[in-house]
């Protein structure tokens, strides 16, 4: 039987590489795991509410190309607690440790 570890959850379309990247090391700043799976042909707000919905934690950020959001569970679709498009790497770093701190319970950073 495989144990997974809580983690927050990044659902992936054809992901921008830096962008993903640099989502990645702002939730490992801050100290949680995480896991990218890709999920071919959801838009972005459906990538979101998914990886927030199966991940065990409730925090969970989709991406679609160049575009990122994150949201949390018990929110719908498209309530996106931060969203980007061609976001920068700082916004991008930000997004992650954001999505991080939720489940942390600790304020976000700059949103």
């Amino acid at each position: 039987m495989i144990v997974k570890r809580p983690s927050i959850y990044i659902y992936t379309d054809s992901p921008n590489q830096t962008v993903l990247r640099e989502i990645c090391s702002g939730i490992e700043e801050e100290g949680v795991f995480y896991e990218v799976t890709e999920q071919i042909g959801q838009d972005l707000n459906a990538l979101a509410w998914s990886a927030a919905n199966d991940s065990m934690l409730g925090s969970g950020i989709g991406i679609k190309g160049d575009s990122a959001a994150f949201l949390i569970r018990g929110l719908k679709p498209g309530q996106n607690i931060q969203y980007y498009v061609y976001p920068s790497g700082e916004e991008s770093r930000r997004l992650g440790a954001n999505s991080a701190r939720a489940i942390k319970k600790q304020p976000f950073k700059g949103v």
